[in-house]
């Protein structure tokens, strides 16, 4: 057995990248990512960066909108610790390059975005902010660094003392591989594409979760997910995101008969938290109505979002009309591995960062623009810890699993799992509905998988899918409630007796092997 890596990355967004950036020297890093380096979400990232530093702005003020948009579900700690370092986060990208759109007088340039009380949005290259800083972060890489591209990671290993000491991966030619890394990160994303319209990357299905799930580690506020109000909407099919930096600029949702659908729905309008703007979106659609991003009062629409007009113009949208069709879809996971500001999870040598990380910043909802930013707070402050670690020994004999042979699960088609989430357990949801979910899910017996070794990397994707289905629609079934990205038709109004509770979900204590799952509500902390 080769110990090859110090740190072991999975995944290559902007926390991945971030952290690496700023591991020392000395270390051997290793990033593995199952497809290329720049297919993530956050190369897609439109949107920008979050940060108090405008003439009228304060981080107070950024906190208190993150707690709104959030519903108080927050951790407080964390919300102060990330919103205070934004400025410096930001201000040191900026000096590096031309990462930020800037003005005539080298100044940055803010946009407004919904739910923020203050311009306070960062953008690169008009809504090509995430590429800008993942070229930004690649640049930066140092010779310690290790790139493996279209390595699908499936699997933790354990050792007898239940420390990650590595994973399990299939090669592109379908052999199978063994990493081993005295820590490893679990930096995969959240899970978009478990919904038929998403926002996210082809490869967003939830790896990294699943993984840390069937190791044992702690899964928290599954059932918060967001979806973002406006997805490019045709014959049917979203073909893309429309940044919510569109509305920032003065677009308004209207019908065909150039209605506004959010007058009188929220002080803030078409600019109100996403939730509540999906929520409305959805209503229509459901009814057989059209929705639309009237642009027409938007000067130099394709010289400010060049992205968005690119995305229009190849799916034959002519711009000219002033209208863009749009509906919700899933683009973020507030929930995900629990873990402290350093990124440690419940098992010993496992982190998580990113959106596969459940901080507490985002509490039920994201405020906009916030993502970004917590990917990179988090790269750097786990960074910070694992410059200083002081090499520990380590027993690198893995958990003696014994194989029990079983036949193969009959798994859904893809397809079916992403509309029954869509319709079951989208963005209203109610007892009927999730219960309903619960049983088709349960009969795949997902948590019942005995050895992954035997499956297709296909196979595996859907069998992660289903496990983190599971977890969605169990946690949307424990809370009782509507609040941020949960809603619930049935309990349609905030419980406020409730509102700190966190749904914990974790494999029980007799190991691996075991199919059985409980959930505690513990006090938020």
């Amino acid at each position: 057995m080769t110990i090859n890596d110090d740190v072991l990355i999975l995944g290559s967004g902007i926390a991945a990248l971030q952290l690496a950036s700023f591991l020392n020297k000395d270390l051997n890093v290793r990033i593995l990512t199952k497809e290329k380096i720049r297919t993530a979400n956050s190369y897609l990232a439109q949107g920008g960066i979050a940060a108090a530093i405008g003439e009228h702005d304060h981080p107070n003020k950024h906190i208190a909108d993150t707690f709104e948009a959030g519903r108080y579900h927050n951790n407080q700690e964390a919300v102060k610790e990330i919103i205070e370092a934004a400025p410096r986060l930001i201000k040191f990208i900026s000096e590096q390059g031309s990462v930020f759109d800037k003005n005539q007088d080298g100044e940055l340039l803010l946009g407004m975005e919904g739910a923020h009380s203050e311009k306070r949005i960062v953008h690169g290259g008009g809504d090509a902010t995430g590429k800008n800083v993942v070229e930004f972060l690649i640049s930066t890489l140092k010779e310690n660094v290790t790139i493996e591209e279209k390595v699908f990671a499936y699997e933790l290993l354990l050792n007898s003392e239940k420390r990650c000491i590595g994973v399990k991966a299939k090669m592109p030619d379908g052999t199978i591989k063994q990493y081993y890394s005295r820590n490893t990160i679990v930096a995969t994303g959240g899970c978009g594409q478990l919904f038929t319209y998403t926002s996210n990357a082809d490869t967003v299905s939830g790896d990294g979760i699943a993984m840390a799930y069937l190791a044992g580690a702690e899964v928290v506020d599954m059932e918060f997910i967001q979806f973002h109000p406006t997805l490019l909407y045709l014959n049917g099919e979203t073909k893309g995101l429309i940044s919510e930096a569109v509305r920032g600029e003065g677009a308004i949702l209207v019908t065909d008969e150039g209605i506004s659908i959010m007058e009188g729905v929220h002080p803030l309008k078409d600019l109100g938290p996403r939730h509540v703007v999906s929520q409305k979106i959805y209503e229509y659609l459901k009814k057989g109505c059209n929705v639309y991003l009237d642009i027409s009062k938007i000067e130099n629409f394709k010289q400010r979002f060049p992205s968005i007009t690119a995305i229009c113009e190849e799916n034959g949208l002519p711009l000219s009309e002033g209208r863009i069709p749009v509906a919700p879809g899933s683009h973020f996971l507030m929930g995900g591995i629990k873990t402290d500001l350093y990124g440690r999870s419940s098992i010993k040598g496992l982190f998580a960062i990113g959106e596969a990380a459940c901080t507490g910043l985002h509490g039920a909802n994201r405020l906009a623009s916030n993502s970004l930013l917590e990917g990179l707070y988090m790269g750097e402050k786990l960074s910070s810890m694992l410059n200083k670690a002081v090499h520990e020994d380590i027993l690198w004999t893995e958990i003696n699993r014994p194989y029990i042979p079983q036949e193969k699960l009959n798994l859904p088609d893809l397809q079916e799992i992403k509309d029954t989430m869509m319709e079951r357990v989208g963005i209203v949801r109610n007892k009927a509905n999730l219960q309903n979910q619960k049983g088709w899910l349960d009969t795949f017996h997902a948590h019942q998988i005995n050895h992954l070794n035997i499956y297709s990397v296909e196979e595996i994707t859907k069998i992660f899918m289903l496990i983190n289905a599971n977890l969605i629609t169990e946690a949307a079934l424990k809370r009782t409630e509507s609040r941020g990205g949960h809603f619930r038709s049935d309990y349609a109004k905030e419980d406020d007796h409730y509102w700190l509770n966190k749904t914990i979900i974790h494999k029980n204590s007799q190991g691996m092997e075991s199919n059985h799952e409980y959930i505690e509500t513990a006090l938020a902390t």
